[in-house]
């Protein structure tokens, strides 16, 4: 509703003849104030003000006028920080509430990983709504009697005049809640808040990080508005490389506004962004008042060092790489010096060209001395005719003297696709290998080659996903060329395996 400049006049005078007026004309003005105001009416613990929360009020303000004003959204947002720190009473329970100070009309779709994360955040934004306080600073809005359910609240606002009489009624925005993967049609949002979409226990299923980040996809997205101008808020912490900030960010970089706020920056400095928050920090800590060096070191203890990188660190991986310590490869330019005594081929096969796995092989060799190169990487998301090919054709550019290895997966199934791989190879040194053990044990004998800078690659465009692969495993999104580097390791290590595999050939 625009002002005119009559009522401006006269809220001014209010303002001047009522103390009460002042402070809700503050709170219109200023989330961070509003947020300050009313911090008792939601919460009975002190508060500890620190500046993460003055910032990322003034970022969903900028956010808000967009709206507001229907411009085409500049991004969506995106905020990494740890938990414990003010992030779902800033951005769930209180940022709707102050919007329809404002902008009555304004209406919200709030999802968390769980129904009932969701409605007790509805319910403290309702509860806000009524509370005496609020009534007394904003006698205009209130909730619709019946349309007053936590999952679902809409908001009325009175027009009163001089003598405080109530003249009429405008039906105004509300608050949808539900569950990431709940059910949303029929609603829709000028704007769309997602808090926490995943538990850490979640996180380590790929089932339900694949249902979270198809829910936000394909449900979500469908529920906006105004295609252009509606902007999707995403909070959370960092649980694992493909979350759903991940996945956002991989999807989508170059439209979202990505605020990360580790909890210290001794350790997760590069995952501050914008970078220049970092002046920000005090001692290299986010908010001392919170999370101080020894409420850190005991978030360590118990997270552990995975989930103390993903959820106060906002890298979700432990510092160095997790198990594999990506800095100590070394990466060379030529194959100058580095020939290998023993090479190998090792194939880890996937049967699909439309998404999952993907079909990988390494080329590895065994070199003088106890350390290892790896010359190349094939890699492709091919059917079973395309990938049978590459493999082939890559054996014939090869040569004899690459022994070739693909792995057998369990079940007549998988023995039907080695024998088919091994006749394909005919000609060459080929065979099928069944490994033993999961993906982890079978990789801890070849990461502690690469931790001990025994591991060398020779320097390609493949080099990037190699690394980034190795960088987040275990808890990466896909483990196929750690997997073929172990069978590649693993063959090179035990002599009376790794076969005819004498010369130079690389």
């Amino acid at each position: 509703m625009v002002r005119t400049k009559e009522s401006r006049q006269i809220r001014v005078l209010k303002a001047i003849q009522t103390p009460v007026e002042i402070q809700a004309e503050y709170c219109r003005r200023s989330f961070n104030f509003f947020m300050q105001e009313f911090w008792p009416e939601v919460s009975s613990d002190t508060p500890l003000w620190n500046w993460h929360i003055e910032y990322l009020c003034n970022q969903l303000e900028k956010l808000a006028k967009r709206v507001v004003l229907k411009l085409p959204k500049e991004n969506d947002l995106i905020i990494n920080i740890p938990p414990g720190t003010t992030k779902s009473i800033t951005c769930s329970i209180m940022f709707p509430v102050w919007c329809w100070l404002k902008w009555h009309w304004m209406r919200f779709i709030v999802g968390s990983y769980s129904s009932s994360l969701s409605l007790e955040h509805a319910e403290y934004s309702r509860d806000l709504v009524r509370s005496d306080k609020f009534k007394e600073y904003f006698p205009y809005l209130d909730i619709k009697q019946d349309k007053d359910t936590k999952s679902n609240f809409r908001i009325v606002k009175r027009i009163i005049d001089k003598n405080g009489n109530i003249t009429k009624t405008i039906l105004g925005g509300n608050r949808y809640s539900t569950s990431v993967g709940g059910t949303l049609t029929g609603f829709h949002g000028h704007i769309l808040i997602v808090d926490d979409p995943l538990n850490p226990n979640q996180a380590v299923s790929e089932v339900e990080l694949a249902s979270a980040n198809r829910w936000m996809d394909q449900t979500l997205s469908t529920r906006k508005i105004s295609k252009s101008v509606t902007p999707t808020i995403l909070i959370m912490q960092r649980l694992h490389q493909d979350d759903c900030s991940g996945h956002m960010l991989d999807k989508n970089k170059k439209h979202i506004l990505h605020i990360s706020l580790p909890g210290e920056i001794r350790l997760f400095s590069d995952m501050v962004k914008p970078p220049e928050l970092k002046r920000n920090y005090l001692e290299d800590l986010l908010d001392p008042g919170r999370m101080s060096w020894d409420v850190l070191k005991e978030m360590e203890a118990d997270l552990g060092q995975y989930g103390y990188a993903g959820q106060v660190g906002q890298r979700p991986t432990p510092p160095g790489g997790g198990m594999f310590k990506v800095d100590h490869f070394q990466i060379v330019d030529s194959t100058a010096g580095h020939s290998s005594i023993m090479t190998v081929r090792y194939w880890d096969k996937a049967g699909t060209q439309s998404g999952g796995c993907f079909t990988v092989g390494i080329k590895m060799g065994r070199m003088a001395g106890g350390k290892f190169i790896i010359y190349d990487m094939k890699r492709g998301q091919w059917s079973s005719e395309m990938r049978e090919a590459i493999i082939r054709q890559t054996a014939e550019a090869d040569g004899g003297n690459v022994v070739v290895y693909h792995e057998q997966e369990p079940g007549s199934g998988g023995k039907e696709s080695a024998q088919s791989t091994t006749k394909n190879l005919a000609g060459f040194a080929a065979y099928a290998d069944r490994p033993i053990g999961n993906k982890i044990y079978r990789a801890d004998p070849y990461s502690v080659q690469v931790n001990n800078g025994n591991v060398y690659l020779l320097r390609g465009e493949w080099n990037k996903p190699f690394i980034d692969e190795h960088r987040y495993f275990p808890f990466s999104t896909y483990k196929d060329i750690v997997d073929s580097c172990s069978g590649a390791f693993i063959k090179l290590s035990r002599k009376k395996e790794a076969g005819p595999i004498i010369g130079k050939r690389i």
